[in-house]
């Protein structure tokens, strides 16, 4: 891998082009994934926001599910933002019965934890691993990390409000997941840090 880690950008569905914008700022390049045979050669993998149903649905009509639980399995480093947090998941909470998941994280997240579209809300976020000032956080339709497993960090959570105290950043050696939406902010700090992540583990 040069210093400029290829990283590829699952395309089924979600904010595609805004993940892929805050990853090149950060000194990355980018590949949209929608075919097995775009997995090639990658370096990571970062599954944006979007309907973690549909996603799954798609993933597995289009033959994606199994070469990326292959990939993950074997370390290469992902990022899930939102949807892309249930997508890594190995357990959720409100999701149909058959919802398939890529998995690798060792945490149980509630679908749909702060409410529905309606619900949506923004909130600064204090995450130690990116310094200060908060990460200013965007919350749509977002979970939750109900549970974490001994091996995973987390990274940050909810301050104040009736949803105090709750995991919404985790990592898991090569595996990164946040409830809220980073790409849609300017913010470009877990892109890096993604990226820093990416680079160690080459």
């Amino acid at each position: 891998m040069t210093a400029t880690p290829l990283v590829g950008v699952l395309a089924l569905q979600g904010d595609v082009r805004e993940h892929e914008r805050a990853l090149q700022v950060s000194g990355a390049s980018t590949r949209q994934i929608r075919l097995p045979e775009h997995l090639e050669g990658i370096d990571a993998l970062v599954v944006p926001g979007g309907e973690s149903t549909t996603m799954s649905n798609l993933a597995l009509r289009w033959g994606l599910m199994e070469p990326l639980r292959e990939l993950v399995r074997g370390g290469l480093p992902a990022y899930g933002s939102c949807a892309g947090m249930i997508m890594l998941a190995e357990r959720i909470v409100g999701g149909r019965p058959d919802q398939e998941t890529i998995g690798g994280l060792d945490v149980t997240v509630v679908r749909n934890a702060f409410g529905r579209q309606v619900d949506s809300f923004e909130a600064d976020i204090e995450i130690a691993v990116l310094g200060q000032p908060p990460v200013h956080a965007v919350f749509i339709r977002a979970p939750w990390v109900e549970q974490a497993g001994e091996g995973v960090e987390v990274l940050g959570s909810v301050p104040t409000g009736p949803a105090a105290g709750k995991i919404v950043a985790v990592r898991q050696g090569h595996l990164l997941a946040t409830s809220f939406h980073p790409e849609l902010t300017g913010d470009t700090r877990v892109h890096q840090y993604f990226v820093e992540m990416v680079r160690e583990q080459a």
